[in-house]
């Protein structure tokens, strides 16, 4: 048959092994470890369901080769440890059973061990590792790795090597980038060694060949080993692209695909994990550049999700294989439907990092759109119901769009009211903010799931207590959302005021002068938005913090692009609104004129309780999601949703 995408569709072959496509999954670090540093079942099916949604490739993330030296929390591999290689063995079967390569990353912190621990008095007990002495951006002392040390980590690549083939991985990726051990080693920043392993390029790259070679000696000659590395490091001091084309030359003849990353962990953490403020594919350039000067293939990375970029990625020989991260933890299924040409239904990444928020708060894995990541092994297929019922789901945003999906995968007969005459609620005012396009594409996505199967959508419809008894239901789920908080100050129904949530619709109200009255998510967010058109943009919180509501990987990226395009003011209550701007009044009382010719005001949701109230008694069974219960975020909504769904 003829694929709507053959480049990304097309099978490759590294060393002795064919992979089915070039969608790879790019490593991302395990769910539940336990004590012993060893694989749970989550973790297991955590990679196994990235394998059934049709990647190419698995890798898991990340296998601490040294623990001697890396105190980091991660995984280990060894024979002392009862259950390590058996756990090991299981989830590559979980991912080599369903027709993907297993591949497992061989890692060292280096000098930023303990990076993912949750328990931070324990991290400052460690000791951290590097190739000099030295003392890191928060206090943390370096201790220089010895000779003797650096021989023991190398020996220890290639033990690991030898049982990780022997538990069936497909792959080894060695990490030699974004400022773990191998890549401090290689940058001129953090090497400051006088003996063999400094100075001199082929000093500073002596490290990471001993460890290729030491892993290719362990898995023989024709086991694809692929060399993980920033194609620059993209900071004063750092590497740059041309030293990447020379890191790149050297590492070719011991790997058989060289990973082209980019950043640091220390200086680039949003450079290495595009946030939505950057273009999608913002890194390719690098591995494009790479490759020009390799024999090997080469494989990208960075925000990719779109099937027609990653297509042409491939076509036009800027690299041979794409991976992608976050966006397969959105959808897992995403190379499956680039090869059945069903990329109309791929539920897209949203970028606001969630996923790694989660990880450093519970140590777990959360996805904002896919209710799935981090609980696959409690099922990744909705069963259906022994019993057909009726259920009638009242609102259309994106809780109450996924509790109908899901009630209908279910086998029920569904209903979907909503009172307007578009679904998708609060994500249809995403649509005029261009980095948040992807979310108001989410409502699209669930709105046209819900079709496919084949929910009964009734817009412009109120419901109250008689239309539900009307409608004779066995179960009813609430998501009627929640409403703008519209402060009582003077001048808020003046003309030259807009509610965020409506902004979408009355963009031309908006003048070059612009408050934003609510220094939440929102507001900044907005803020940013209207700063990056050109306008002069003011932001007033009343608190003396913004975007607490922000998750912590988000927030810092957040306020960076606050302080390049916006002037804040916190600790600011507005009080009245005039043609002229906000008045305020400031921590010590002082009254002070904010100026702006158009005020956006974004200060908070309330719950519609009111309607929620009236509708209590209106089923047998009533369930409450989403905004309705609390005001909250997309994460929570969808969550809800979907277990409101597998309860019909």
């Amino acid at each position: 048959m003829n694929r709507k995408y053959p480049h990304l569709s097309q099978p490759i072959t590294l060393g002795n092994v064919t992979f089915r496509n070039r969608m790879f999954a790019s490593p991302i670090g395990a769910t539940d470890i336990n004590a012993d540093c060893v694989p749970g079942e989550r973790t297991r099916a955590f990679y196994e369901l990235r394998a059934k949604g049709g990647a190419a490739a698995v890798t898991m993330s990340e296998l601490v080769v040294h623990p001697d030296t890396d105190g980091s929390h991660m995984l280990h591999l060894d024979l002392e440890t009862v259950g390590s290689l058996s756990s090991f063995t299981f989830c590559a079967d979980s991912i080599a059973r369903h027709g993907a390569v297993p591949s497992i990353e061989f890692s060292h912190s280096g000098q930023y061990a303990g990076t993912y621990m949750a328990d931070k008095n324990k991290k400052q007990s460690l000791t951290q590792y590097g190739p000099s002495d030295g003392v890191r951006p928060d206090g943390r002392k370096v201790s220089a790795l010895t000779k003797e040390q650096i021989g023991d980590i190398v020996a220890h690549y290639g033990q690991a090597a030898t049982l990780a083939k022997r538990a069936g991985f497909g792959m080894i990726m060695v990490h030699g980038g974004h400022t773990w051990l191998l890549n401090q080693f290689i940058s001129p920043y953090f090497n400051h060694r006088t003996d063999e392993y400094g100075g001199s390029f082929e000093n500073r790259m002596r490290l990471t060949i001993e460890v290729l070679q030491a892993v290719r000696d362990a898995v023989g000659p024709n086991f694809p080993i692929e060399f993980r590395m920033s194609g620059s490091e993209l900071f004063e001091g750092g590497y740059d692209l041309e030293e990447g084309i020379k890191i790149a030359k050297a590492v070719e003849e011991y790997v058989d695909l060289i990973h082209v990353s980019a950043g640091s962990y220390q200086f680039g953490f949003f450079t290495t994990h595009p946030s939505m403020f950057s273009p999608h594919g913002v890194n390719v350039y690098l591995a494009a550049e790479i490759k020009k000067h390799v024999s090997k293939p080469v494989a990208t990375i960075g925000a990719l999700n779109d099937p027609e970029m990653m297509e042409e990625i491939i076509a036009s020989g800027k690299a041979d294989v794409v991976y992608m991260g976050r966006a397969l933890l959105a959808d897992p299924y995403l190379p499956q439907k680039v090869i059945t040409g069903n990329d109309d239904k791929i539920v897209k990444c949203l970028r606001c990092f969630a996923c790694m928020a989660e990880r450093p708060t519970t140590q777990t894995r959360r996805c904002t759109v896919n209710p799935l990541i981090g609980r696959e092994i409690e099922g990744t297929e909705v069963t259906v119901a022994p019993r057909k019922k009726k259920v009638l789901v009242v609102g259309g945003g994106v809780a109450g769009l996924k509790a109908a999906i899901t009630s209908a995968q279910r086998g029920h007969q569904v209903i979907l009211c909503e009172k307007s005459s578009q679904l998708g609620g609060i994500l249809k005012c995403e649509q005029a903010i261009d980095f948040k396009r992807e979310m108001y594409e989410l409502g699209l996505s669930l709105e046209a799931q819900a079709r496919d199967w084949n929910v009964e959508i009734r817009c412009n419809t109120e419901v109250d207590e008689a239309y539900v008894l009307n409608e004779k239901v066995d179960m009813l789920i609430i998501a009627v959302g929640s409403s703008p908080i519209v402060p009582r100050i003077e001048g808020v129904d003046g003309e030259n005021v807009v509610i965020v949530n409506n902004y979408y619709l009355e963009k031309e109200k908006v003048g070059d002068s612009v408050v934003v009255l609510g220094g939440g998510l929102a507001g900044c967010e907005c803020a940013i938005h209207l700063a990056q058109e050109g306008k002069k943009v003011h932001l007033v919180e009343m608190r003396d913090t913004l975007a607490p509501d922000a998750n912590i990987r988000h927030r810092p990226i957040l306020m960076q692009m606050i302080d390049k395009y916006v002037e804040t003011h916190t600790e600011y209550q507005g009080i009245k609104i005039n043609e002229d701007g906000v008045l305020c009044k400031d921590s010590d009382g002082n009254e002070i004129l904010v100026p702006g010719n158009s005020v956006v005001l974004a200060v908070g949701q309330k719950p519609n309780r009111d309607i929620v109230n009236s509708l209590l008694n209106a089923a047998p069974i009533v369930r409450e999601i989403g905004d309705c219960v609390r005001p909250s975020n997309i994460t929570n909504a969808i969550y809800q949703g979907y277990h409101a769904g597998l309860d019909a």
